[in-house]
């Protein structure tokens, strides 16, 4: 950060900074423990897309990230002058097609995509992404009335996309998935479950930092802790901003 910079700038380089110190870790560590990195820093790909697909629309974007070794396919996405030409930069990447070419089927597609490589590949954060999907169908079927993506299906069950309420979704939820919506009654009130999810991660994450022996579990609370200090920063600044 520096003096002078607007709160989104300000907040936008805790989160460059959050990247810079994973591109550190992923190259101080073997293949496979750069490669679970890679994995879960997916997220700054999404956010690339994201500002890529508010430009294609016409709109003002930030930045992108400078993702270096840590980057999926970005270098073929960022030069996708259309909506449909996304899509078929995704289709022909590990992020596989999104089932649709509207910002919302995109930006859909990637996250669901996202989970499931983590549930695939990082096994001590699957509740974690089986959480965030969890919040992310309740919030498309229930807070905004749309159809959710059928990777939504093979994450948590047909049963919790037929769900009428967030009552009925968490008891049709698989275990791993449900915690993150317990008590909730309303669909505004999926903030909350936001905050479980976060409080969450970084307790496991804490816990799995101070792990010993040479295993994944150190790092994945390393990343996990760098990521819920990065979101107290940015909550920080916007607080002292209304001031």
């Amino acid at each position: 950060m520096r003096r002078g910079h607007s709160l989104v700038e300000a907040q936008r380089a805790v989160l460059a900074t959050l990247l810079w110190h994973l591109r550190v870790l992923a190259g101080w560590l073997p293949r496979e423990g750069g490669q679970m990195v890679r994995v879960l820093a997916r997220w700054f790909e999404l956010a690339n897309a994201d500002e890529l697909i508010c430009r294609l629309a016409g709109g003002e974007a930030e930045p992108e990230f400078a993702l270096g070794s840590l980057g999926t396919a970005w270098q073929r996405l960022r030069l996708c002058g259309s909506l449909a030409e996304l899509r078929a930069a995704l289709s022909a990447s590990p992020w596989g097609d999104p089932g649709g070419t509207s910002p919302r089927e995109i930006q859909l597609g990637m996250r669901l995509a996202w989970a499931e490589r983590v549930v695939e590949t990082v096994p001590q954060a699957r509740p974690w992404a089986l959480g965030a999907t969890a919040l992310l169908l309740a919030r498309t079927r229930l807070a905004e009335g749309a159809r959710p993506d059928e990777r939504c299906r093979v994450l948590v069950g047909q049963g919790a996309l037929d769900a009428s309420s967030v009552r009925e979704m968490a008891a049709r939820l698989p275990a791993a998935a449900r915690w993150v919506l317990h008590e909730i009654e309303d669909p505004r009130e999926l903030w909350q479950g936001e905050e479980r999810w976060w409080q969450r991660v970084e307790d496991e994450g804490r816990d799995l930092l101070a792990g010993a022996g040479f295993t994944a579990g150190p790092v994945l609370g390393a990343v996990a802790v760098l990521a819920a200090d990065a979101r107290r920063v940015r909550a920080a600044l916007e607080q002292a901003a209304w001031r």
